[in-house]
């Protein structure tokens, strides 16, 4: 993929005119019109030239350049910096986290896009479809990224879920295993490196949605709103798919609990039935010539009669309060 995925001018609403990064600085700043410029792991000297057109501030072009940010808002004076950490589901499934950073101002918005992301190029298809919108300029091509990034996390969340469900089918059909303890471990870790992705959005759309914040008009503001409650439903999510696992894992426990509960009262039935000729054979086992019963015609059989009769009836009462 090229570094520069697109550069373009937007007047009143509708594209006007595709630009090369060389042809930015020197291009005439009219009111209404704005750059959007859209990169893709850019090197050092491409984020140099994009810096010099708008002057953009060196710490932020910096951390766009190292990536491995935190999301966050960031600004400077009248300029906009976002890191937003992207979602983006492969083959198989395969949940892959990416970064995006976006800077924003007066006749501009720069995207810099690092690792799995989907292509911003539906963003700017739908910014294009509505010229009534994006005629308000930046800030709705602002709203239109983040509200892009943070419905991508629908499908992860929901992904997420049907694992987190199959998790639990498991351990309530008893099949659970050292693999399933692994697997409940890895989408605990998961839920947790999604949901620090998403949080921050929240408080990134409410400070948008300030009144003293210059980039963003007042007829967007409601926008950002909409943003902040598309990232409050995603964390809810998150957070229930979290207790899900932690539910199943209880149960895990409880059923494991149980079960050794129910072997120890079976093993503690059995050790009681063989304790009764244990003792009595023990007792007649001991080397004493004057002891009761043994000059008795009968009585080996008697006592292994009684022996009998006592493990038939600690059997029969075990067994009727469900211990065997």
């Amino acid at each position: 993929m090229p570094m520069v995925v697109n550069c373009a001018v937007y007047e009143n609403g509708r594209r006007v005119a595709d630009l090369t990064l060389d042809e930015l600085k020197d291009r005439p700043r009219k009111p209404g019109s704005f750059v959007w410029v859209g990169l893709h792991e850019p090197d050092e000297e491409t984020l140099s030239t994009v810096q010099q057109a708008f002057n953009l501030h060196p710490l932020a072009v910096e951390d766009a350049h190292r990536a491995h940010q935190r999301p966050k808002l960031e600004q400077y004076g009248d300029d906009i910096f976002l890191v937003l950490r992207t979602a983006h589901l492969g083959k198989d499934n395969k949940r892959e986290l990416g970064e995006t950073h976006v800077f924003a101002g007066r006749g501009y918005v720069v995207t810099v896009r690092h690792g799995a992301s989907s292509s911003y190029a539906l963003v700017r298809a739908r910014c294009e479809a509505a010229p009534a919108l994006l005629k308000h300029g930046e800030d709705y091509v602002l709203y239109s990224i983040i509200d892009f990034v943070i419905d991508n996390y629908m499908p992860l969340a929901e992904c997420l879920e049907d694992a987190a469900t199959q998790v639990e089918e498991q351990v309530l059909s008893q099949t659970a295993g050292r693999e399933t303890v692994a697997q409940v471990y890895r989408l605990k870790k998961e839920i947790m490196e999604v949901r620090r992705s998403v949080v921050p959005v929240i408080d990134m759309a409410a400070r948008l949605m300030r009144p003293d914040n210059p980039l963003v008009d007042p007829n967007i503001r409601p926008y950002f709103r909409d943003v902040q409650d598309h990232a409050i439903r995603v964390v809810e999510n998150l957070d229930n798919v979290r207790d899900l696992l932690t539910a199943a894992v209880d149960a895990g426990f409880a059923y494991l609990s149980m079960t050794q509960n129910d072997v120890m009262r079976r093993l503690g039935a059995w050790a009681a039935i063989l304790a009764v000729p244990t003792a009595i054979a023990g007792i007649y086992g001991m080397n004493f010539e004057v002891m009761p019963e043994l000059r008795m015609t009968f009585g080996y059989p008697t006592v292994v009669a009684t022996i009998l009769v006592i493990c038939v009836v600690l059997y029969r009462m075990f067994r009727k309060r469900g211990w065997l």
